[in-house]
């Protein structure tokens, strides 16, 4: 690369004091370092209409997901006005569409049927976990032994999203999946550890252990083990489960986000009663066949 910026090691300093998250503040370097390669200059002498071009090029022609661009963006937006104290910095990416997939759910006898079909004892003790605790990927492999307390029938997550920690519930079968695995092949440091025994499991292998379980058991539904979450929330709900405690256990910032569960939920919805059919119960009663 022909121009790093010049101050990196003091940006990285900053994001570190201001205790953002590892992976986001890589993201964030990289996204200053993306923008004087582009450019061939250094970030802090680029005017507003040069970083401009940079997001339009990366929307435009590398046609990056507005997640991606989001990142990128936001990176820039704390380097040039946080970090370099630019008040007059002036560059935007366009809002994000309101259109967002549905995730495709898994019935319990499919998820039971996957959970089943790692050959590896690890392999089925990541999914399980994932699946019984409601984890996201990213903090199902950063889970260390300490961090399984049987005790209280919790899992304790230390590096939920934006660095935020919570409990969530354990599972009596995993509990027992975990003690066999355990005294199997004694994992050491990380629950899941990856060929390095010394680092944990990368999320790209985890996805490929899901994407091995699925197709062992033929199924189709199910985009990536993200999945296994959605069918925690869903499973609970049609349970009778609290929506609250599922917010909670599942580690959602906002009740919004946990109340997309009610739609696909069928079998929760079709529980609920009209009040008009409450005022006349006995009517009910005699009209059925």
């Amino acid at each position: 690369m022909a121009y790093a910026y010049q101050d990196q090691h003091s940006f990285e300093d900053h994001l570190y004091l201001q205790r953002v998250a590892p992976k986001t503040r890589e993201a964030y370097l990289r996204s200053v370092a993306g923008l004087s390669a582009f450019h061939d200059l250094p970030a802090n002498q680029l005017s507003s209409n040069q970083i401009q071009d940079y997001l339009l090029y990366c929307i435009q022609e590398k046609q990056l997901a507005w997640s991606s661009c989001n990142v990128l963006f936001c990176g820039l937006k704390k380097y040039y006005q946080e970090y370099l104290g630019r008040d007059g910095a002036e560059f935007t990416i366009p809002p994000r569409t309101r259109s967002k997939k549905i995730p495709m759910l898994l019935s319990r006898k499919e998820v039971g049927a996957l959970l089943q079909s790692p050959v590896n004892l690890k392999h089925q003790a990541l999914l399980t976990t994932i699946y019984a605790s409601g984890l996201r990927v990213s903090e199902a492999v950063m889970l260390r032994p300490e961090h399984i307390e049987s005790s209280r029938m919790m899992i304790r997550v230390e590096h939920g999203k934006g660095g935020k920690g919570r409990y969530t519930v354990l599972s009596q079968k995993c509990l027992e999946l975990l003690r066999k695995y355990w005294l199997a092949q004694r994992p050491g440091e990380w629950l899941f550890p990856g060929r390095d025994k010394e680092k944990p499991m990368a999320i790209g292998t985890a996805q490929q252990v899901y994407s091995q379980a699925k197709k062992r058991t033929n199924l189709t539904k199910g985009r990536g083990i993200h999945t296994l979450r959605h069918c925690f929330a869903s499973h609970l709900l049609d349970d009778g489960v609290e929506i609250y405690v599922i917010k909670r256990w599942m580690g959602h910032s906002s009740l919004k986000t946990t109340y997309k569960y009610i739609h696909l939920c069928p079998d929760y919805l079709s529980k609920v009663k009209s009040p008009l059919d409450l005022l006349y119960p006995e009517e009910n009663n005699e009209t059925k066949i």
